[in-house]
């Protein structure tokens, strides 16, 4: 394979940064960011540092990491990652839990930059997410590739079988990382599940068995654990307005809110974990099993370590009903009376609201202790 068979969803070249750069140089939304990004800055200022910067990577450490370094300065209590389990100066595909729309694959930049790693993500991104020209500009400087969705049937396995060859082409020619969350969107309860259509897209590029594809793509599983979820407020919005209104569906401003409340609000502690890359325990299947159970088979492995990795918090503890000092309890009763109190509803449920965000908090805990007992 190469590069240009991918035109059309892979991440900008360094070539082509010039142009990009063109292009969000005379766009006026992007202006309009960019001012409130940078109050203090001229635009022509941050359009000659943008210039400055000939690659993708460039850009990232150049604009984003120092951003996010100060965003989650002042929007969490810390931010860590325990990779002690992979050897970083190797490429890995990072699959995890989806909390955040933007943040997830941003913070893991983050920390494989502070890891040593050389390098970082190639992430996966839903073309629902890029409502306008300059956005899709920017995630493909951001070494976005992009995940076509809307499309039929015969469109959608054409546009799989390249999203899969072209996350092979990353770490077999290109030798970077990729991210991809476990599910298309984010699991609104918490309860973490990877969808076997995932691996299926996965292992439709490669050669040879489905364990060779997949252990071509040296998979991850990455847990992201946070102490709050700044959007559960908005998720719990979103549940009552799919139980009371026939057809409800979310816009494109719901996406886009959810993202600004995502990257600005408070999120405490941060915590990812890598698991061990599956490529030996692939090798340890029945070479005859059934391609369904196969797939079954490994998405229930990727969720046992995504479980058994979470950090839990004490509103993990108190959520779920276990053990907790009786300030602990007070102090999430107070947090979740004051979301409760963020959500624009017309006629707001509270009792179901406040449920579906304690059990937001709860299926953490509950999931990581069902592994442990598996353990035993």
């Amino acid at each position: 394979m190469k590069i240009e068979d991918f035109d059309a969803i892979r991440p900008f070249e360094a070539s082509e940064l010039p142009a990009a750069y063109d292009r969000l140089e005379q766009d006026g939304q992007f202006r309009t960011v960019v001012s409130y990004l940078y109050p203090q800055v001229p635009f022509e200022a941050v359009m000659q540092q943008m210039r400055g910067c000939p690659t993708c990577l460039d850009f990232q450490k150049t604009f984003c990491y120092p951003f996010l370094k100060q965003l989650m300065a002042k929007a969490s209590t810390g931010l860590d990652m325990d990779a002690t389990s992979i050897d970083v100066s190797r490429r890995y595909t990072f699959v995890s839990n989806h909390r955040d729309i933007v943040l997830d694959s941003a913070l893991l930049d983050v920390l494989l930059i502070d890891a040593g790693a050389g390098t970082t993500c190639e992430i996966a991104i839903g073309d629902n997410l890029l409502a306008a020209p300059w956005i899709r500009d920017v995630v493909r400087i951001n070494k976005s590739f992009i995940v076509e969705r809307s499309l039929g049937i015969r469109e959608m396995l054409v546009a799989s079988k390249r999203l899969s060859e072209y996350m092979h082409f990353v770490i077999g020619q290109k030798h970077d990382n990729v991210w991809i969350a476990q599910r298309e969107g984010r699991a609104k309860d918490s309860d973490d599940r990877t969808q076997p259509s995932i691996l299926k897209m996965m292992a439709m590029g490669g050669e040879g068995p489905v364990v060779e594809r997949l252990k071509a793509l040296h998979i991850v599983p990455l847990s992201i654990s946070y102490e709050y979820d700044p959007c559960d407020y908005l998720k719990a919005r979103e549940f009552q307005l799919k139980r009371d209104v026939e057809g409800w569906k979310k816009t494109k401003q719901d996406d886009v809110e959810s993202m600004r409340t995502g990257i600005m609000g408070y999120k405490g502690r941060v915590h990812y974990h890598c698991a061990p890359c599956i490529d030996d325990w692939l090798d340890t299947l029945p070479q005859d099993m059934p391609k369904g159970e196969l797939f079954d088979t490994i998405a229930a492995h990727i969720d046992q370590e995504i479980h058994r990795h979470y950090r839990i918090y004490a509103s993990n503890r108190v959520a779920a009903g276990a053990d907790s000092t009786a300030e602990e309890r007070a102090a999430f009763d107070r947090y979740v009376d004051g979301q409760l109190a963020r959500i624009q509803l017309e006629h707001p449920d509270r009792d179901f609201l406040r449920e579906r965000i304690v059990t937001m908090y709860a299926n953490p805990y509950r999931n990581k202790k069902i592994v442990e007992q598996l353990q035993k």
